[in-house]
């Protein structure tokens, strides 16, 4: 057990928990190289089939631990303003592609595991939660979980590109060029998931379907799991995938982008993310009672 998830064998399945509940299960390094590792050990393991990753807590997953992410983006800025160059350090694209590239291997460490993986979603996935869920094989929600992607109003472009693949290019855009909120229902119809079952019986059905699979050998499951990737594989997906996690590091660094950190040092992320989000009248700005 690591200190951001735990991992158990459940009948041929291995359920990767994620237990940072009171931080919303917020994505750090530290939850990074744990999931990684956990991944990885299912998909060796000879008694497993089947992955299924799910979260305690209100949330499945709220993006990054942003206090951590935007206090790192002011320290870069530090370090550029204090640089013997006259005209101080500039960003450096590569090494935020690399910093980037390994949360991005994480995530996709469920796409490439051999076995089928199965995520369990309830309350919010958002921002950088959905970079990870949506590379797991299928998705259920519970009826109250929203997923979303509002740093495409500001700062971030989806790492892993998976919203084109997942529901056509045109609910993409949809959703994508206005930040905009997906409740669990809706988020079915498009096929950004597979399915949405009441909030009580989100665990047992994901972990119903997780061992109803596990009933079928690893070997067909590996081939079979292949063969639907790599119709993905075929149209492109590395090169999107590149595409969209080098863009995140530009989009933290427009003028735009830089001003959010900015105000966000200024008066705290949580209210930097309000005044983003009030004009659109959703996920923290929604009056309390609406909100998961």
């Amino acid at each position: 057990m690591g200190t951001t998830l735990r991992t158990e064998l459940d009948d041929g399945v291995f359920v990767i928990t994620l237990c940072r509940a009171a931080e919303y299960n917020t994505i750090t390094p530290a939850l990074r190289d744990e999931l990684a590792a956990a991944i990885d050990e299912g998909d060796g393991l000879p008694g497993a089939r089947v992955i299924l990753l799910r979260a305690e807590g209100p949330a499945f997953c709220a993006g990054y631990g942003l206090d951590w992410s935007t206090a790192a983006q002011a320290r870069e800025g530090a370090a550029a303003a204090s640089s013997d160059s006259p005209a101080g350090r500039v960003w450096d694209s590569v090494a935020d592609l690399r910093m980037m590239g390994r949360f991005v291997e994480t995530y996709m460490k469920l796409w490439y595991a051999h076995k089928p993986t199965i995520a369990a979603v309830q309350g919010w996935c958002i921002g950088g939660g959905t970079d990870l869920v949506l590379c797991a094989d299928m998705i259920v929600a519970a009826e109250g979980a929203r997923f979303g992607y509002p740093p495409s109003r500001v700062w971030g472009t989806p790492t892993t590109a998976m919203w084109v693949y997942r529901m056509g290019i045109e609910k993409a855009k949809r959703y994508l060029l206005t930040g905009d909120e997906i409740p669990a229902r809706r988020a079915a119809e498009i096929g950004l998931i597979l399915e949405v079952v009441p909030d009580a019986e989100l665990d047992a059905r994901a972990r119903g379907l997780a061992r109803r699979m596990a009933q079928v050998p690893t070997s067909q499951l590996v081939m079979l799991k292949l063969l639907c990737n790599q119709t993905i594989e075929n149209m492109g997906f590395a090169s999107s995938r590149t595409l969209g996690t080098l863009f995140d590091g530009i989009a933290r660094h427009t003028q735009e982008g830089l001003d959010f950190v900015r105000r966000a040092q200024e008066v705290g992320f949580r209210r930097a993310v309000r005044e983003r989000d009030d004009p659109f009248g959703d996920y923290g700005s929604r009056p309390k009672e609406e909100k998961p």
